[in-house]
């Protein structure tokens, strides 16, 4: 390969850095706080979270500042994903990195806390209304383009309570909150219908069926927090269509196994973070035997997913499988 060819073969491979690459440095956002949280039960897991938030964020600094230089160098090729009927949805994902970066440093460094969940809660409140603007607003999105991924504008703003609370914005995330769960309600009315009655989602986004039970989940960890650390019906009724939700994608397991790798299996993780955090959660309000046994389940089974996941996805980098034309 000549010095132009191999320029220019770079130059493909960092205009094709698509922002779903911001979902690894979610995914391992939400296993840096939920390996956290375990270690308030099992203390020798806490060294490991601190190795895992510095490899956070490590890797979001690095994704952030390629993906800046894609921006310099091919503008185009963000414009075209900010017009993409499903690349849009993952926009917002920098705002959840940074209101889940938030919720791990409550315990660690409350300015940097504070800085993290305003800057992400900013974020989140501009990247909602574009994005809802541009659903509104469309005329390239039809009902096949609707995946369980266009909850992800949404479900940031679930996030926000999670830390605005202990930082003594109690109204900003009931405003939050609200938005949140609404859209959730409605979004996800149209998602079943979407995949009861029109042909199946295509096979690179079927892991995205994992996000179906992360709005509930969070919603729950966000209630509590917005409640005052209570359990009331309302908070159950969360908890347990979450935990219902995650049994019916379980039931998938089979049919996701059998799926090529793509860059889109990322979503399996942070919505198992979500339910993990939901079930630790869970775990110190009811002391259920049976919560107890799924919350460590759940904590190995997402261990799993970010240990494959990672294997996959530095083969599939070797491999030149990653950063290429969809």
């Amino acid at each position: 390969m000549s010095s132009a060819e191999h320029s220019a073969h770079a130059t493909s491979r960092l205009c094709n850095f698509h922002i779903t690459f911001f979902a690894i440095v979610l995914g391992l956002a939400g296993f840096t706080l939920s390996v956290q949280k375990a270690g308030g039960l099992l203390h020798s897991l806490h060294p490991v979270s601190t190795v895992l938030l510095y490899l956070t964020v490590a890797l979001f600094a690095l994704v952030g500042v390629i993906y800046l230089y894609k921006g310099a160098t091919c503008p185009g090729s963000i414009k075209k994903e900010l017009n993409h009927p499903i690349k849009i949805n993952f926009f917002p994902l920098v705002a959840k990195i940074l209101l889940v970066l938030s919720v791990v440093l409550l315990e660690r460094n409350m300015t940097a806390s504070f800085y993290s969940w305003a800057v992400g809660t900013a974020l989140q409140f501009i990247a909602s209304i574009f994005v809802i603007s541009e659903w509104i607003q469309h005329e390239r999105f039809k009902i096949e383009h609707m995946t369980p991924g266009w909850f992800i504008p949404i479900v940031g703003s679930i996030i926000v309570p999670i830390a605005g609370v202990k930082h003594g914005f109690v109204e900003l995330s009931w405003f939050f909150f609200s938005v949140g769960l609404i859209f959730w309600m409605i979004l996800l009315v149209i998602v079943l219908y979407r995949m009861f009655f029109h042909a199946p989602i295509a096979e690179r986004l079927m892991p995205t069926l994992f996000i179906l039970f992360a709005p509930p989940a969070i919603g729950f960890i966000a209630y509590v927090r917005l409640t005052g650390g209570g359990l009331d019906s309302f908070g159950r009724i969360l908890y347990y269509f979450s935990l219902f939700m995650f049994f019916l994608v379980l039931y998938q397991l089979p049919r996701l196994l059998k799926i090529n790798f793509y860059l889109s299996w990322w979503a399996y993780s942070f919505p198992m973070a979500a339910k993990t955090l939901a079930s630790f959660l869970m775990l110190s309000l009811v002391h259920d035997p049976f919560i107890g046994y799924m919350a460590w389940f759940e904590l190995a089974f997402l261990t799993i997913i970010i240990a494959v996941l990672a294997v996959k996805t530095c083969l599939a980098m070797s491999r030149g499988e990653i950063c290429v034309e969809d």
